[in-house]
């Protein structure tokens, strides 16, 4: 009857004295897996142009239809006007990342995307660009 006993306070003094495994989230952040799909973001070219052609193929390949994009032209070259993405929508699947022809469009590993709104979620280009630049 003793040696149960024994066996059970030596379990407890074991993990007693081992290291803890729980991560304070707020100050200590965990990394992301490689293959994780995180928040959306959009890339620059080296002259700070947008690196999007605009050909629309990531607004026609989303299953959850959270892209939209209003496309215009300048000098034989096209551009987005406007490029909303809905994230209240957005399944995070990674088909708009890899139908890009140009890897405009990524997804980074950041996870933390808690908004009070939804229209906080609501992205448009100028957002996306500025996610592209904070994530590098």
């Amino acid at each position: 009857m003793i040696t149960p006993l024994l066996k059970g306070l030596w379990v407890t003094f074991k993990h007693f004295v081992s290291k803890p495994i729980t991560v304070q989230y707020p100050k200590a952040r965990v990394g992301s897996f490689d293959a994780y799909r995180g928040l959306q973001a959009i890339r620059r070219n080296p002259d700070g142009s947008i690196k999007c052609v605009a050909c629309g193929l990531c607004e026609v390949v989303c299953p959850a239809l959270a892209i939209r994009i209003e496309i215009g032209e300048y000098e034989g070259r096209r551009y987005p006007i406007t490029y909303e993405l809905d994230g209240f929508r957005c399944i995070y699947c990674g088909l708009c990342e890899d139908v890009c022809p140009v890897n405009a469009i990524y997804l980074t590993k950041e996870y933390e995307n808690v908004r009070y709104t939804k229209e906080e979620l609501m992205l448009d280009k100028n957002a996306l660009l500025k996610r592209g630049e904070m994530v590098k």
